[in-house]
C-alpha cells in the first residue's frame, strides 16, 4: 500500500509543478489571416490523402498474411492426419 500511496503523491506533485507550463496567455489573439489557414488546411489535406492508401495497404497486407497463415494451418493439419 505504501508504494502506491507514494507513487500517487509523487505523481500529483509532479503534475502540480508542471501545470503552469500549460497556461496560455489570453492577451495575445490569433491574427495570422486567411492565407495561413488555407495553407495549413492544404497541408492537412495532403497528409490525409497520403494516409488513406497507406492504411488500406496495411489492411490488405494483414488480411493476406492472415489468409496465408490459415492456409498453412490447414495444410499442416491435413499432413498430420495422413
Amino acid at each position: 500500500m505504501f508504494p502506491v500511496k507514494s507513487l500517487l503523491s509523487t505523481l500529483t506533485l509532479v503534475l502540480l509543478m508542471i501545470s503552469p507550463a500549460f497556461a496560455v496567455d489570453t492577451a495575445v489573439t490569433y491574427n495570422s489571416g486567411l492565407l495561413v489557414l488555407l495553407f495549413v488546411g492544404f497541408c492537412a489535406l495532403l497528409i490525409v490523402a497520403q494516409l488513406i492508401p497507406a492504411v488500406l495497404a496495411l489492411f490488405g497486407m494483414t488480411k493476406a498474411a492472415g489468409q496465408q497463415a490459415g492456409k498453412r494451418k490447414t495444410i499442416e493439419a491435413t499432413v498430420k492426419n495422413r
